[in-house]
């Protein structure tokens, strides 16, 4: 009986061992997750921040004081004491445009709507805006600094917003499902809307606060029409209620064809004044409920949307039908630029270009074209969307994804400041040296009154909101480059690390090395030196190269990989689809030349023989089958460098990541093993000395399904 006990106990201790710890922080606080600092950080803040003086009072000031007593409170053990004059206050908020500011000698003109200031003066420390807005963004930054160590002795900086609409596109339904989404479902309950409020509202609007994110659309471009009927409005309304402190205004995604559907016209021709009348009525009724609903977002005439070209009209018609409506209430549109049904005989990446490049200028300054970052469909890596600086005279908004639908789902790391910062610093050369995709979107080469940055969200029920620990910090860079686009991704992920894990140095260091390269990582084994859109059939999960038997012929991968037995590619240059015609001359001359083109976009531009020279003086075989190693290889060293920093995070956000990373591991092998095996059908070349060949033959890989992965259409 005593051997029998003995063997339980060391059992169950053997199990205790096994079992990772989720008592801890899962997530749910993201980069808001207030750690107490050890006590010589905490006293140092607190002598420079001990009293707090608030000078505004409103819904938003209240915002303030709830922010900062819970960070205080998490970071240094206690909260501000109030006070009752400027004078006598460490720390001082306050609208510039009152005798308190007068000293600080800060331009009201400076700031804008929004921007802020933060300056210490004579002891105290001043934040300062225009707008209580503008103080709660000033907060948040206030609150960044402490979180990540940062020196207030000599702080002296001004902080405006370069992009006017900064917004978080979800591709929510009104079901709770979430079209490419990878986190459970939406946040958005709109059964229990509009009396049931949820706490996950709240949070959800500090978070968007706390990065600038200024506007959200709640459902999806595949728009319900149901959204605009009486009873969905006042369920829109309780939410533009509970984000108006936060600074947050509440857009709407509109089915095109709803005056028809709901409204009970004949049809919805943009021309028809009964159908413009509608949309007026409706807009009056939204701005009746909402004082300061946004606008539209609209996808139309795109993957079975209705549109205008349904009535022989142009997307400016519809676009400029729409603003007008929304126009006396001072609304805006976002029209999306995803369009390719319209004339499926040219080449996909031609399509939107085509369409859009002879509207400009004829669109209303309350609309902007919101065009994906490249010129197919968020793939792991694109050449910027020829649309930038081809459109001088238009508002053209920027739409990155942020859910990782062709990046792995929430189940890889893929840190995507690296991907925004490549497609915002891409010098499109349309006005000369300099003429950056940034340029083109915060209105620096035009004078367009309407800027916008639109991210697709990542967000869904899992408590930690990304369905990835690391997914958070996508989120986190979208709002940061959407208010400063000069920021760096390097410096953007230390902020996060600091914010939301860790402030060992060392563990920050091995962490910010891991970000930094796994989207690289991502591209190298999914999709190398240009390859693009190989992801298999509707949920776009895992490897599908060979697919070639769908409705259309740009829908499958062999339309955009070409491999055969002369080589691998499609040729975008003159002698192709010459899609580089798109592009300033800089880049026809550069693009038109394999040994010109960029090696990471040479298979997007170029058909070459599997025998090619590549830079490396090695056979493009070679090179293809090496980056797809280095991708595998790159997962391996993310691996390693986890459990090097095991002992600075917190348990429960560590075991996450680590079950993540295997399966991101084991699937990185898949898309290897996958495509060489395809590639290799046609290649008709060994694979290399030492590099491992495919485990199973391609049949095996064609016939692996998923006919429940998540974030299906």
């Amino acid at each position: 009986m005593k051997k029998y006990l003995i063997t339980l106990c060391l059992l169950f201790s053997h199990l205790a061992f096994a079992t990772p710890d989720f008592s801890g922080e899962d997530g749910y606080n993201l980069w808001l997750n207030y750690r107490p600092l050890n006590a010589r950080q905490q006293q140092h803040y607190l002598s420079q921040l001990g009293t707090v003086y608030i000078a505004d009072k409103s819904a938003t000031t209240s915002v303030i004081k709830d922010e900062l007593k819970r960070a205080t409170k998490g970071l240094l053990g206690q909260k501000l004491s109030a006070v009752s004059s400027a004078q006598s206050a460490k720390l001082v908020l306050a609208l510039n445009n009152n005798q308190l500011t007068t000293p600080l000698g800060i331009e009201q003109k400076s700031l804008g709507d929004e921007g802020y200031a933060i300056k210490q003066h004579k002891g105290q420390i001043w934040l300062v805006a225009n707008s209580d807005v503008g103080l709660l963004y000033a907060t948040f930054d206030l609150i960044r600094q402490i979180q990540t160590l940062a020196d207030l002795s000599k702080i002296n900086k001004v902080s405006v917003p370069k992009v006017k609409l900064r917004m978080l596109n979800h591709w929510d339904d009104l079901d709770r499902h979430t079209e490419r989404g990878y986190a459970g479902q939406s946040i958005f309950d709109w059964h229990k809307l509009p009396d049931y409020q949820e706490q996950r509202y709240y949070d959800y609007a500090r978070a968007n606060a706390s990065i600038g994110v200024n506007g959200i659309v709640p459902n999806n471009v595949n728009a319900n029409a149901l959204i605009l009927t009486p009873a969905y409005l006042q369920k829109v309304k309780a939410l533009a209620d509970i984000f108006r402190p936060y600074g947050i205004k509440v857009y709407l995604s509109v089915k095109f064809s709803s005056p028809h559907l709901i409204g009970g016209l004949e049809n919805s021709d943009p021309v028809k004044p009964e159908v413009q009348q509608w949309w007026h009525d409706k807009a009056a009724e939204i701005y009746q409920l909402i004082p300061d609903f946004g606008g539209f977002l609209v996808k139309a005439n795109s993957e079975g949307q209705p549109g205008p070209g349904d009535f022989g009209r142009t997307h400016a018609q519809g676009a400029n039908m729409l603003a007008r409506a929304l126009k006396p209430f001072g609304g805006n549109v976002l029209w999306r630029a995803f369009v390719y049904a319209h004339d499926a005989k040219a080449e996909r990446s031609l399509q939107a270009y085509n369409e859009f490049v002879p509207l400009d200028g004829k669109f209303d300054d309350n609309v902007s074209v919101q065009v994906k970052n490249g010129p197919i469909d968020f793939q792991p890596r694109e050449p910027f969307s020829p649309l930038f600086g081809a459109m001088p005279h238009s508002s053209l908004a920027m739409e990155f994804q942020i859910t990782q639908e062709y990046l792995g789902f929430s189940t890889h790391l893929a840190y995507l400041g690296t991907l925004y910062k490549e497609a915002l610093d891409a010098d499109t050369h349309t006005q000369g040296a300099g003429s950056t995709v940034a340029k083109v979107v915060d209105g620096s080469l035009s004078d367009s009154p309407l800027t916008a940055m639109a991210g697709v969200a990542n967000i869904g029920m899992d408590r930690n909101w990304t369905g990835h620990i690391f997914g958070q910090a996508n989120w986190y860079v979208f709002g940061r480059l959407a208010w400063d686009h000069d920021l760096s991704a390097a410096d953007i992920a230390d902020e996060w690390i600091n914010m939301t894990l860790t402030h060992d140095k060392n563990a920050i260091d091995q962490i910010k090395d891991m970000m930094m390269n796994s989207r690289e990582d991502v591209v190298n084994y999914m999709t190398p030196l240009g390859l693009h859109h190989l992801m298999d059939t509707g949920h776009h999960y895992g490897p599908g190269p060979w697919v070639d038997n769908l409705g259309r012929a740009d829908w499958n991968p062999t339309y955009y990989h070409r491999a055969d037995k002369q080589g691998l590619g499609i040729d975008r240059t003159a002698s192709g689809t010459n899609a580089i015609s798109q592009y300033a001359p800089y880049w026809q001359q550069k693009l038109a030349n394999p040994a010109t083109t960029p090696t990471e976009l040479l298979l997007w531009f170029h058909h070459l023989s599997w025998d090619y020279t590549m830079p490396s003086g090695k056979s493009l075989w070679y090179e293809l089958v090496h980056h797809y190693n280095m991708g595998v290889a790159g997962v391996e060293k993310m691996q390693q460098q986890w459990q090097r920093v095991k002992n600075q995070i917190d348990p429960n956000q560590f075991h996450q990541v680590e079950m993540a990373l295997g399966i991101q591991l084991k699937e990185a092998k898949w898309w290897r093993d996958a495509c060489l095996a395809y590639f290799q059908t046609f290649s008709q070349r060994p694979i290399p000395e030492g590099f491992p060949k495919p485990v199973h033959d391609v049949d095996y890989y064609k016939s692996l399904q998923f006919p429940y992965a998540p974030g299906q259409g």
